[in-house]
């Protein structure tokens, strides 16, 4: 992931903005649907870009959850929350995209 920090013309205030090229994740996420889990134990349920992660985390943080801290155990019930949500599907490795509800 790749960080950039941009300095507003008045001198104090920031952005910070994030990239990553997301495509080999999300290719990999693709192909790991197609095979078979065969056990429940240690199952790979997703694998999600950073980018991605910071995403949310900054979600929270506009709606006032500024204490909230990445990989929380606050935060792991919203990454649940959001990969239960038929729009980040995409980002699941353990059932089949019909299952989920995007093809």
């Amino acid at each position: 992931m790749n960080v950039r920090f941009h300095l507003d013309a008045n001198g104090r205030d920031m952005a910070i903005e994030h990239t990553q090229d997301v495509e080999p994740i999300l290719e990999w996420n693709k192909a790991a649907r197609r095979e078979e889990q065969r056990s429940d134990w240690g199952r790979h349920v997703a694998r999600i870009p950073n980018v991605v992660l910071v995403k949310w985390l900054d979600e929270e943080y506009a709606k006032g959850r500024t204490g909230l801290r990445m990989f929380s155990s606050e935060f792991d019930e919203i990454v649940q929350r959001k990969l239960q949500d038929p729009e980040w599907a995409y980002l699941r490795t353990d059932r089949p995209a019909l299952q989920v509800g995007w093809l």
